[in-house]
């Protein structure tokens, strides 16, 4: 079984590399000129932009293929007060320049919309905010020239009470939006609502990939075990059939996990610095027999360091006889 890691976002290791620059909409709306603030907010967007293709061109360096680039590339795109601002014919170059980048290098990059974004929700002024939240990462995608293969993952969302009538809700009103934004979303399990098996059925309703993430799973189980649902979890992503290069083969688009480790015992939802080894490395072995590929992202506060570490900890196996290969910087081969 082929296994890349990935990371979020920032890089620990490359400086003056931020790709979240921002202005607040205080800040902006102090500034006596709209036009010229709208310009600026467009500079701040090509810089980031600048610095995501900086952090990609570091991945390729390391030997990293997987990649989740941050929400927070265009400052205030979805404001409210901003919407008759379209910044996408000013960022047009650069965000050509990181889609091309990412083609040619055959990477994986996705999004992943902040916790506001909930298609669950009861509040239709809500729904309508995280409809334009997606609209937004996908019109992003889309500027990049991606295809189908690059994601935005997201929650099912909040109980409000009743978490039946709420899972029922999220399938409802993901009918109601148009299919260029849904045929690009993965759907994955939380840490304190909705499970493993209770996201996979929704998935399953709503005919989307669904992302397993074995921390939120260890501290919301729900009385299933992970092993046991990932049939029906590599099943969802049967659909996406686009092909991916990886050391000159091509393969479908492996099914993608998140792994963390617990912050401390008194936090054992928030994210530590680094990923502990043993829980993710029991959990592939596990699946290895029935899965030839899987893409991991890493979820831990250290980012690319902590994704360092967790290869340097492989080629400590493979060099003390275990079975494990590794790769190259980002990618290790386990036994099937």
């Amino acid at each position: 079984m082929i296994v890349r890691f990935g990371y979020v976002a920032m890089s620990m290791e490359l400086e003056n590399a931020s790709p979240s620059r921002t202005m607040t909409m205080a800040s902006f709306s102090k500034l006596a000129d709209r036009e010229a603030g709208l310009r600026r907010l467009e500079r701040i967007a090509e810089e980031n932009l600048q610095n995501t293709l900086r952090l990609l061109k570091h991945n390729r360096y390391l030997g990293v293929h997987v990649y989740r680039m941050t929400s927070k590339i265009i400052p205030l795109a979805t404001h409210d007060a901003l919407k008759d601002w379209n910044p996408y014919p000013a960022l047009a170059q650069a965000f050509a320049e990181v889609g091309a980048f990412v083609r040619e290098q055959g990477m994986r990059v996705s999004f992943h919309p902040d916790h506001f974004t909930v298609l669950s929700t009861p509040r239709e002024e809500v729904f309508r905010k995280s409809v334009d939240v997606l609209d937004y990462h996908v019109r992003m995608l889309e500027a990049m020239g991606l295809d189908g293969q690059a994601l935005n993952n997201i929650h099912v969302g909040g109980s409000y009470g009743d978490k039946a009538a709420s899972g029922r809700r999220f399938i409802d009103q993901f009918a109601k939006i148009e299919r260029r934004i849904t045929e690009r979303l993965t759907l994955e399990n939380d840490d304190k609502t909705f499970t493993a098996a209770e996201t996979l059925a929704i998935a399953e309703e709503v005919g989307v990939p669904m992302v397993l993430d074995i921390h939120h799973h260890a501290v919301n189980p729900g009385g299933e075990q992970a092993i046991d649902l990932w049939p029906r979890i590599l099943a969802t992503w049967d659909k996406l059939q686009w092909n991916v290069v990886h050391a000159g083969t091509s393969q479908v688009l492996p099914p993608k996990i998140h792994a963390s480790s617990p912050k401390n015992a008194s936090d054992p939802r928030g994210h530590a610095d680094y990923l502990d080894m043993e829980p993710l490395l029991s959990f592939l072995r596990s699946i290895s027999s029935t899965t030839p590929a899987v893409d991991v992202m890493i979820e831990a506060k250290r980012k690319d360091q902590a994704l360092l570490k967790l290869m340097d900890e492989f080629r400590a196996l493979e060099a003390a006889g275990e079975e494990v290969r590794v790769l190259d910087g980002g990618t290790v081969e386990l036994p099937c």
